[in-house]
C-alpha cells in the first residue's frame, strides 16, 4: 500500500505526531479512560503505521530480537489535527486505507467507525463532529487473541500452517500468524494512510473504466459513473479523452439522471502485451468536465488504459492463458510484501521490485491469498512494465464461515472495493477465489462435496464477472482434475520436484498443466545476507538462530533445508551432514547453486517445445526476512544464485538443452518476440581435460513467437554417446555448450549441459582471471578450462549476472552495479568457481 496523498492530491495524510501504547485486553474501552496512562507509557512517532513498524522505528523491537506477540494486547493510537475552516454544509471526510484487524475509531470522543475487516478501506463524513481548532482522533485495535478465544463452531477441516483455526472468522492476513514460514510480526494497527479530504466536485466522480478488444481488433473503452455533487453544479458536458504518442481521441459522454456513460472505439489500437511478447502499450486517459458556472473545464486524471484480450484455455482439462489470441507461457513467482512489518512500500521500491522480476524474464506475478492486497503503485508498475498479475482474494486454506451473514456482508464489501480498484488494469490476467482452499479440504480428508464452497464457486465468481468483464475467474489456486492438486489438470501447487523429493524427470513425467506455486526450497542467500543475520558470518546452518528462519510446515518432521539437502546429495554426490561438519564453506557454496540447478532443469522441461505446461510460478520471489528462505532474492532484493539460474532460462529468447536418454541430447530454441529470429547456433562438445571432442555451427531460423527443437546427434560426424545413456566405457562428453548468436553477431542465448553429472572434477588451477575496468565499471573474466558456477564478490558492487558457467577458453565482460556510496578504501574482490581449489583475486588498477 502507498501513501494516499500521492494518488489523490486533494488528500492530506495525518502525519504530524502520533502516540501509541499497548494495554491489557479490555483494560480501556473508551479514549476518555486513557488519562490513567502515564506519559511514559506512550510511544511518539512522526508517522502512522503498524505497531510492529513503529516499535521497530523507535528501536524498541526488531525481528532480530526477542519475539513479541502483537495480537495479545490492545493497541491505542491517538493524534491531533487542525482542519481547515469549512463553509456551511461543506462535507469533510476522514479516510482509513486499512485497519488491522478489529478497530474502533473516535473523533473528539464520539464514535465514528467500527471496522472488523483489515482489507476494507473506510471514508467517514465527519463535518458535524469537528470542533474549532485542534481535533483529537483515537483508535483502539482489539487484541486478536482475545477475540479468537470466543466459542465458535469448529471447522470441517484443519489447516496445519496456522495454530489458531478460528482465524477463519476474521478478515485479516495470515502473515505473522503462520509460524514456520512468516516472521513473528503480526500486523496490528493502520496498514495504509489515514487522511482527511475536502473534495472538489470532480473528486466524487468515481468513474468505472473497462477496456476490451473485439475479434476484429477494435479497441473499446467504456466509462460510466455517478455525478455526485456535480449534479447540482449544472454540468454542461463531460468528455472522455485518450492520448498516446501525440494522437488524441475524445468522446462526449451521455448525462442522464445524474449519471454519465459512454464508449470510445479505436479502430486499430496499439495492443498491450506482456513484455516477453511485445510492447505493453498504454493510453493516457482523463475526464474533462465543463460546468455552466465555470470559465474553463476541469480535468480529472484516470489511470492509463491498455487494450488486450485475455482468455483462459482449458482445453482437455489443462490451463493456460492466451493474450490477444497468442498462447503465453506464464512464468514468474509469488509476490510478497516488500516490508512484512509495515506492509507499506514507496512507489519507487515497488517499481524497482517489479522491474527486477521483469529483467529476470518473468512475465507473471501472483498475489496469493496468504498475503495482502497490493496498492495502486504495484499495479501501475505491472501495467507499465508488461507484467501479468494472478490476483487472489485474501482467502487461504481455511473453512470459511460462508453461512454467517455478517461475515458474508463484510466479504461482499471487500470484493466490491477490490474489484473496483482492478477495473481497467491491463495487467490483471486472472482473478482467483483463494489459495489452496480446495486442496486443503481434500488433503485433510473432507468429503468431496466440501471441496467447492459456494463462496468461491458462485459468490465471488458472479462478483468478478460483473465487475471485471473479460478477466478470467478461477475458483482456487489448486483446481481441476480428479483431485484439486492433480498436476496434469487445471492448476496445481506442484512440489513433485521439491518437497515430495521426486527425481528431476518428474517435471516432465507429471505432465504439469499450470503451477500456481512450485519449487519451494530453503534457498541459500548471498554472503552479505548471512552477515546481516543475528550471529553474522559465524552462524552455522544447524544453529537454532539459523533454523528459526528456515521455512517449515508446522506438523512436519522435516523442513525445506532437508529438501535442499536431498537434491544436494542426489546431484552433487556428497553427504550434506558430513560436508557441513568438515567443510561448512563448501557446503554453503554447493547449497547456493543446487536449488538453481533444480529450478532451471524444471523450467527447461516446461518451456521446451512439446510441453503442455501453460506456466509455473515459483513459491516466493522475495524473502520475508534475512535467512535461507523460499525467496529467489533476499528480503532487501539481493539476488540469490537461483535467481540468476532462472533468469538464464526464462528470457524471451532462450536456448535450452534436455537429456533425452537413449535418444541423445536435444537443443531447443524459443523465440517469444513478435519478430522472427535468424542467427547461428554453435555446438561444442568437450571431454575430460576440456578437450574439444566435436563442434558444429549451423544457421537457424525461428518464427515469431515460435520454437524449434534440434537433435544434437543430427549434426555430429558420427555416433557419440552424448547423453551417456549407453555407457560403453567412460563418458566421452563431459560438457555440451550451445550458443546462439543473432544475425548481427550478438549472443542472445546459451546453455550448458553436463552429461556425466552436474559437477566437474575440482582443479588446482583453471586459468581463471578477473580484472576490473573502472571507467566502464566492468569486470573482464577469462578462463582456460571450463569454470562452473563462477561467483563474483566485489566491494561496493553487484554483478548483473553471477554463479554462471564459462566454457573452456571463454572470455566475458560483466557489467557491475554500484550498491552504495564509496567507502574510499581500496577495492577488493574475488571470483571463484566451484570446480576450482581456491578463489582468484580481482585485479584492480591502482
Amino acid at each position: 500500500m502507498t501513501p494516499a496523498a500521492q494518488d489523490h492530491p486533494q488528500r492530506v495524510v495525518l502525519g504530524g505526531m502520533w502516540q501509541i501504547c499497548a494495554t491489557a485486553p479490555g483494560r480501556f474501552t473508551s479514549p476518555t479512560q486513557l488519562d490513567a496512562l502515564a506519559p511514559g507509557e506512550w510511544l511518539t512517532s512522526p508517522h502512522v503505521g503498524t505497531a510492529a513498524a513503529l516499535m521497530r522505528d523507535a528501536g524498541r523491537w526488531s525481528l532480530d530480537g526477542p519475539a513479541r506477540r502483537f495480537d495479545s494486547e490492545d493497541w491505542w493510537y491517538r493524534t491531533r489535527f487542525t482542519p481547515p475552516s469549512l463553509e456551511d454544509s461543506e462535507p469533510f471526510w476522514l479516510g482509513f486505507d486499512g485497519l488491522a484487524t478489529v478497530a474502533d475509531v473516535w473523533l473528539n470522543g464520539q464514535p465514528v467507525l467500527h471496522s472488523s475487516n483489515m482489507f476494507l478501506s473506510h471514508e467517514c463524513e465527519v463535518a458535524s463532529q469537528l470542533v474549532p481548532g485542534e481535533n483529537q482522533l483515537d483508535i483502539r485495535f482489539h487484541a486478536l487473541d482475545t477475540l479468537l478465544a470466543a466459542k465458535r463452531p469448529r471447522p470441517r477441516w484443519r489447516v496445519p500452517m496456522v495454530p489458531q483455526q478460528q482465524l477463519r472468522w476474521h478478515r485479516t492476513t495470515l502473515l505473522g500468524r503462520t509460524p514456520g514460514w512468516s516472521p513473528p510480526a503480526a500486523p496490528v494497527g493502520p496498514v495504509g494512510a489515514i487522511w482527511w479530504e475536502r473534495r472538489d466536485p470532480l473528486g466524487g466522480l468515481r468513474p468505472q473504466l473497462h477496456s476490451s478488444v473485439d475479434a476484429e481488433g477494435r479497441g473499446q473503452v467504456r466509462v460510466h459513473g455517478g455525478l455526485g455533487n456535480l449534479a447540482d453544479a449544472q454540468i454542461e458536458r463531460i468528455e472522455l479523452e485518450l492520448s498516446r504518442g501525440g494522437e488524441l481521441w475524445r468522446l462526449p459522454l451521455t448525462i442522464v439522471d445524474g449519471r454519465f456513460e459512454g464508449t470510445l472505439t479505436l479502430e486499430r489500437p496499439a495492443l498491450w502485451w506482456p513484455h516477453t511478447h511485445g510492447e505493453p502499450a498504454l493510453y493516457d486517459a482523463r475526464l474533462i468536465a465543463q460546468r455552466r458556472d465555470a470559465p474553463g473545464p476541469t480535468t480529472h486524471g484516470l489511470r492509463p488504459v491498455g487494450f488486450r484480450r485475455i482468455e483462459a484455455d482449458t482445453t482437455d482439462g489443462r490451463f493456460g492463458l492466451k493474450v490477444n489470441g497468442v498462447p503465453v507461457f506464464c512464468r514468474g513467482a509469488c509476490w510478497t510484501p516488500l516490508d512484512v512489518v509495515s506492509l507499506t512500500s514507496s512507489h519507487e521500491a515497488l517499481h524497482a521490485a517489479v522491474q527486477q522480476a521483469r529483467d529476470a524474464g518473468m512475465n507473471m506475478l501472483r498475489v496469493g491469498g496468504t498475503m495482502v492486497y497490493e496498492g495502486d503503485a504495484f499495479f501501475d508498475a505491472c501495467d507499465e512494465l508488461g507484467m501479468l498479475v494472478w490476483q487472489e482474494f485474501m482467502f487461504a486454506n481455511m473453512d470459511y464461515p460462508e453461512q454467517d451473514e455478517a461475515f458474508l456482508d463484510s466479504v461482499r464489501a471487500e470484493v466490491a472495493q477490490q474489484t473496483a480498484r482492478w477495473q481497467g488494469r491491463a495487467c490483471v490476467a486472472v482473478v482467483c477465489g483463494n489459495s489452496e482452499g480446495e486442496q486443503q479440504a481434500a488433503m485433510w480428508g473432507a468429503p468431496r462435496e466440501l471441496w467447492a464452497p459456494a463462496l468461491f464457486h458462485t459468490t465471488l465468481r458472479e462478483a468478478v464477472e460483473a465487475a471485471l468483464p473479460g478477466v478470467p475467474y478461477w475458483p482456487s489456486s489448486a483446481h481441476g482434475g480428479a483431485f484439486p492438486h492433480q498436476a496434469n489438470a487445471g492448476t496445481a501447487s506442484y512440489y513433485g520436484v521439491g518437497a515430495y523429493l521426486r527425481p528431476l524427470d518428474d517435471a516432465r513425467r507429471s505432465a504439469l498443466s499450470f503451477a500456481t506455486e512450485c519449487l519451494a526450497f530453503a534457498n541459500m542467500p548471498d554472503e552479505r545476507t548471512v552477515a546481516r543475520m543475528p550471529g553474522g558470518l559465524g552462524l552455522r546452518v544447524h544453529h537454532p538462530g539459523w533454523k528459526e528462519r528456515t521455512p517449515r510446515d508446522l506438523n512436519a518432521g522435516w523442513d525445506f533445508e532437508d529438501v535442499r539437502d536431498h537434491y544436494l546429495a542426489s546431484l552433487c554426490k556428497v553427504d550434506p551432514v558430513q560436508l557441513r561438519s568438515v567443510d561448512h564453506e563448501r557446503y554453503l557454496a554447493l547449497s547456493r547453486v543446487v536449488t538453481g540447478e533444480v529450478m532451471a532443469s524444471a523450467f527447461t522441461e516446461w518451456r521446451r517445445p512439446g510441453s503442455r505446461c501453460g506456466g509455473a510460478l515459483v513459491w516466493f520471489l522475495r524473502d520475508l526476512w534475512a535467512g535461507a528462505g523460499w525467496g529467489l532474492v533476499d528480503d532487501t532484493g539481493l539476488p540469490k544464485a537461483c535467481f540468476y539460474a532462472l533468469r538464464r532460462v526464462l528470457q524471451p529468447v532462450a536456448v535450452l538443452i534436455t537429456d533425452e536418454g537413449v535418444n541423445g541430447v536435444a537443443v531447443h530454441l524459443v523465440n517469444e518476440r513478435a519478430e522472427p529470429l535468424a542467427g547461428e547456433l554453435s555446438l561444442r562438445l568437450y571431454g575430460n581435460g576440456d578437450a574439444l571432442v566435436e563442434e558444429a555451427t549451423l544457421p537457424v531460423a525461428v518464427a515469431a513467437r515460435g520454437d524449434a527443437s534440434i537433435a544434437l546427434a543430427q549434426h555430429l560426424g558420427g555416433f557419440t554417446d552424448v547423453s551417456y545413456a549407453y555407457r560403453f566405457g567412460p563418458p566421452p562428453v563431459t560438457l555440451v555448450h550451445a550458443q546462439l548468436k543473432a544475425s548481427d553477431g550478438q549472443v542472445v542465448g546459451e546453455a550448458f549441459h553436463f552429461p556425466a553429472g552436474p559437477m566437474l572434477p575440482v582443479r588446482d588451477d583453471l586459468g581463471l582471471s578477473a580484472r576490473y575496468e573502472p571507467e566502464r565499471r566492468e569486470l573482464l573474466l577469462a578462463t582456460t578450462h571450463a569454470a562452473q558456477h563462477v561467483h563474483v564478490q566485489f566491494d561496493e558492487h553487484l554483478p548483473v549476472d553471477n554463479d554462471f558457467h564459462l566454457a573452456p577458453g571463454a572470455a566475458r565482460s560483466l557489467a557491475l552495479q554500484r550498491t552504495g556510496a564509496s567507502t574510499g578504501r581500496p577495492l577488493k574482490g574475488w571470483v571463484w568457481a566451484l570446480n576450482a581449489r581456491s578463489p582468484v583475486p580481482i585485479v584492480v588498477p591502482t
